[in-house]
């Protein structure tokens, strides 16, 4: 049966930490010339609407790796659900390619996606789920604290598609969440509601919270965001008005552990949302995160394909 990945929902917290697992075996083997013959002859249909640095590197680069082909797909090649409906390019595409990953505005985009195609589909962003940079996330803090289970874990930030997919990545994974968010940012109810159910099983705690310094005190990992994503442009000043006190300086990093890490899913807005001292610390693992979407997807291609 074919399986997606259009939502962290479509993994069990086992599954997650297989493809932990995966991930460092191929990040360590591929040097050694290893796996790179698992995509042969196998094409992957990368779909953006939206620009892209990591995600179209860490996609095409691991498909590459690992003996396949990738297809770039840009938005005016498509014109996702404009120039042609969205069942119609899924249908159009599981003829010709082995998987599809797409980065889109609408999360209807990629669940129609999977819906209508035979291959699977993965969603590299919506604007309500981020999947692929969590799972980046959560290996990263696994390689760097040895676990993810108890930790406290505090986003700064909107409620937004990274704050969904972290809130239930540490739902599955046992770890404690905190969002500090200005009122009338907050998270979707879906999610959160979702999160806490999911994290009565797992024992992890969710909390929001309008106080940034209730979200970072004693925090194993602080974590943020830009306050308006692609597509909120037109709310940026507001945004920045709201999330003043909000901002990931070294006076509310150092409410956290002294070994916290910092983290961001990048482009940051330096002197916004987060400032120099803290992305450029010791503690910031920053591109660590990014290095590791190379590899997360990686692990997630090799078991949507059945090749790992």
């Amino acid at each position: 049966m074919k399986k997606d990945l259009v939502s962290i929902l479509d993994l069990s917290q086992k599954e997650i930490t297989e493809l932990f697992a995966i991930a460092k075996k191929v990040k360590k083997e591929v040097k050694k010339g290893k796996y790179r013959g698992c995509f042969n002859q196998q094409t992957l249909a990368m779909i953006f609407e939206k620009p892209s640095l990591r995600t179209r590197v860490s996609f095409e680069t691991g498909f590459t790796q690992l003996g396949g082909h990738a297809i770039y797909l840009g938005p005016k090649d498509i014109s996702l659900g404009a120039r042609e409906s969205v069942p119609d390019i899924a249908r159009n595409l599981d003829r010709m390619v082995n998987i599809i990953m797409a980065r889109t505005f609408s999360h209807k985009s990629i669940v129609d996606l999977a819906k209508y195609s035979k291959v699977p589909v993965i969603n590299a962003l919506s604007d309500a789920e981020h999947p692929c940079q969590v799972l980046a996330d959560f290996l990263t803090i696994d390689e760097h604290k040895g676990k993810t289970k108890k930790l406290k874990f505090a986003f700064l930030g909107a409620g937004n598609n990274m704050s969904h997919s972290l809130m239930l990545i540490s739902s599955l994974m046992g770890t404690d969440f905190y969002i500090g968010v200005a009122k009338g940012y907050e998270p979707q109810d879906y999610y959160v509601q979702k999160s806490r159910e999911l994290g009565k099983k797992s024992g992890s705690k969710i909390v929001i919270t309008n106080d940034p310094n209730e979200a970072a005190k004693n925090a194993d990992v602080i974590y943020t965001d830009v306050w308006a994503s692609m597509g909120e442009e037109a709310e940026k000043e507001a945004r920045a008005k709201a999330f003043k006190e909000y901002q990931v300086n070294m006076k509310l990093f150092k409410q956290a552990k002294k070994d916290a890490l910092f983290m961001h899913c990048l482009p940051a807005h330096r002197g916004e949302e987060v400032t120099d001292d803290v992305i450029d610390s010791k503690n910031s693992v920053v591109f660590d995160e990014a290095e590791n979407r190379l590899h997360a997807q990686k692990a997630v291609m090799l078991r949507l394909l059945g090749a790992e």
